[in-house]
This record gives C-alpha cells, structure tokens and sequence, in this order.
C-alpha cells in the first residue's frame, strides 16, 4: 500500500513565507529557509515552494532563494511561480527543485504541459489548480486565485491529466486558510475522473481534517501551511495520530 504524505507548503513573496484566508489578507510569517530546514528535521515527506506573485507581477520566480531552500532538505521539493516555458522549467531544475508545479503558465498554454512531460517527464510535472466556487459550479481561476478562467474544474483536471501532468495539487479557494477541513466535494469531484496522484490543499485546522481527508482514498497526500507554521500541528505527531487510526504514512 502506498503511504500517504504530509507535505508542507511555503508560500513566499518578497523573500519571506506569507499566509492568508481565501487568498487574501496576506501577512508575514517566516523566513523560508528556516522553514524548510525545520520540516525537514520534524518528518515531512515533501516539500511545496510557491512564489506566489511571480505570475501575477510577471516577473521569473527567484531562484537565488530556491538554491537556499534546496540546499537545507533531502524530501522531494516542488516549486512553483512564473513558470511558463520549457526554459523555466530547466531553471528550476537545475536550481534544486525535483518537481514543477504549473498553474496560469498551463492555463495560457496547455501545451507546455505535454512538452515539459516529454522532455523531463511526467513524474516532474505537476499540475496546481486553484479552485473556487462560482454559481454553483468548480471554476479555475489565475495569478494566484485573482482572475476567474472560466474553466470548468473537471474538464481542466481531466485535460492535464490527457496531456501528461503526473500530478494534481487541488487547491480549494473556498476553504484556503479557514481550518474548518478540507474540501472533500471538490476532491470527490476531481477525483472521480482523473487517475494521477491528487494531492489535497486548503482548510487543514486539526489533525483530524487528515484522517478524515484520507478516508477517501483517491488522496494521496494533504498538503497545508498554517497550522504546520504556526506549529499548531505537528508533523511527526501528526502521523503517529493517523498511523494509530490505520493510515499508512511514513513514520
């Protein structure tokens, strides 16, 4: 049986680790090196590093500052922002990163998808998709939750999945940061007709939103970052609280 991962998030801008609620009401928390050497002390299985105003501002993600933060792990390390050609994607790389996470570069060009999955593989691409609700439908939206695509969720899911992207990281708009849990209909939803690992992000308050997140078993992993933060939930004590309940994770 495959183990199930506890993988924290860095969202950074302007140098820094930041949080906020439903993608807004920004603040500073941490310096991401810091961070990322003590998630990798306390028994996370990967790691995220977002930039998350590169698309939005237009500018390359830093990569000065992802060497820093690979330097300090030895847990997969996926990065993300501004990435929007085969080019980016070698930088990364070659700046310490072992996966690629693509969100409105994808979305602008669906084909960078397939040509990235091509030259490096599908195991480094990495599908990030933020998720929110509009009139009752699940809709794409862009540069970091700001512009609404008017992509369908699903069909979004399903299309980059079709052009190679190994992986899904779902990020839900509605329940980013709120900690009332994870959420599950939208999971339910895309994972219904995708394949690829999914990876599940946003509204984690309490170890028990993980057990419950890993009842469904279409979820490979549970991603967060204030709780993790603000230390508020541990992660080794956090798989020991689901390995004592029957999920399989990596102790």
């Amino acid at each position: 049986m495959i183990s199930k991962r506890i993988i924290p998030c860095l969202d950074v801008t302007n140098g820094r680790v930041v949080k906020g609620v439903n993608f807004q009401d920004i603040h500073d928390l941490a310096d991401p090196v810091e961070l990322a050497r003590y998630y990798y002390e306390t028994g996370a299985d990967e790691l995220v590093f977002y930039d998350i105003t590169a698309s939005y501002e237009g500018r390359k993600l830093f990569t000065d500052l992802l060497r820093r933060v690979a330097a300090q792990i030895f847990i997969p390390l996926t990065v993300g922002g501004g990435i929007n050609s085969l080019h980016d994607f070698d930088t990364v790389l070659k700046s310490g990163a072992d996966k690629v996470s693509i969100n409105s570069g994808a979305i602008k060009d669906p084909s960078l998808i397939s040509a990235a999955a091509k030259r490096y593989g599908s195991q480094c691409v990495v599908l990030s998709m933020d998720v929110k609700r509009v009139n009752g439908e699940f809709r794409v939206f862009a540069n970091g939750g700001r512009i609404d695509t008017g992509l369908d969720a699903r069909e979004w899911a399903k299309r980059g999945e079709d052009l190679g992207a190994g992986e899904i990281v779902l990020n839900s708009i509605d329940t980013d940061g709120v900690r009332q849990g994870f959420d599950l209909p939208l999971l339910c939803a895309i994972g219904e007709i995708v394949s690829v690992p999914l990876i599940a992000s946003g509204g984690a308050g309490k170890m028990a939103d993980f057990w419950e997140l890993f009842q469904y078993d279409r979820v490979d992993a549970g991603l967060a970052a204030s709780v993790f933060h603000t230390k508020q939930i541990d992660i080794g004590e956090l798989k020991k609280y689901l390995r004592e309940r029957g999920v399989n994770v990596r102790l």
